[in-house]
């Protein structure tokens, strides 16, 4: 088995343990938002705000090849969740509930209104689909870069199955912020599962063509799983891009290019409600 591509393939959420670039984006500020400091950036232009999500423990600037094409027409909105980069941590699950009510709760401090253009990779994703399932009202379209499977952690692709190698690799490249969101990837994705459909504006999955080359078992089911998570969501348009799992920097024109056309087939049609609240939806776990 090919170590490259085995590592490609295995889990589409690992990106995000290369945790900071190095890149640089333009405009990055913090900001108190309910007595913690968050790190993002933001450009304010006339359309629907742009809402980027990173992967498992990942530093925005992962979207450093991405964002500032973007923001240069549009308004659009990237951050660090808590405990990574300059945005402080945080003692609540790091589940899709907290995440979402932490991103809504920035939205809401920049007086950036619904509907929203969200794009998430990798477990950034999950996180998007969790957000359009319970808050569909404030989603104007739903596009996922190589997302996490709500199921990713089930049958073929539990951690029990991972190589000895790979769970070792695994455990020491884990930031505590990455290690909280990693605990809660069973629960986010049962949530998403539980939650009613999601498909009534534009869905568009880009998946990584590049590991479906890996035949080990487990590439295999979390190629399965590629191939699938476009059947989640009635009318979805999936396309698949010759890159690795990392493709917001491996090829970052296809996700500019839905994003654009996105935003030109959705900006004529909808119109921007209410200021959400940061109330929990009905359905979503509040137990913890």
């Amino acid at each position: 088995m090919k170590l490259a591509h085995s590592t490609a393939a295995m889990l589409p959420l690992l990106a995000g343990l290369l945790n900071g670039c190095g890149g640089n984006l333009p405009q990055v500020a913090t900001t108190n938002v309910a007595g913690r400091q968050v790190e993002f950036a933001l450009s304010r232009r006339d359309t629907l705000p742009v809402v980027f999500e990173t992967g498992l423990g990942g530093h925005f600037t992962w979207w450093e090849e991405v964002y500032p094409p973007i923001a240069e027409s549009a308004t659009a909105l990237v951050y660090n969740r808590a405990g990574i980069g300059n945005s402080d941590a945080v003692a609540s699950p790091r589940d899709g509930r907290h995440v979402v009510q932490e991103l809504r709760e920035l939205l809401i401090s920049q007086k950036l209104a619904p509907p929203y253009v969200l794009v998430g990779h990798s477990l950034g994703g999950l996180y998007l689909q969790w957000y359009a399932r319970y808050y569909p009202q404030e989603v104007a379209a739903l596009i996922l870069v190589d997302s996490t499977h709500p199921a990713q952690l089930k049958g073929q692709g539990a951690v029990e199955h991972w190589p000895f190698w790979w769970r070792w690799l695994f455990e020491v490249s884990l930031s505590a912020a990455a290690e909280g969101e990693f605990a809660e990837i069973d629960r986010t994705g049962d949530e998403v599962l539980a939650a009613p459909a999601f498909g009534a504006v534009p869905v568009i999955v880009l998946s990584a063509a590049q590991p479906l080359a890996d035949t080990s078992a487990l590439a295999v089911d979390s190629n399965r799983k590629r191939m699938e998570l476009a059947r989640l969501y009635p009318g979805a348009i999936q396309i698949w891009v010759d890159s690795g799992h990392a493709m917001p920097l491996e090829r970052p024109e296809p996700i500019i290019s839905a994003i654009r056309e996105v935003l030109a087939a959705v900006q004529p049609k909808s119109q921007t409600v209410a200021m959400p609240s940061a109330q929990t939806p009905a359905g979503a776990d509040t137990s913890r």
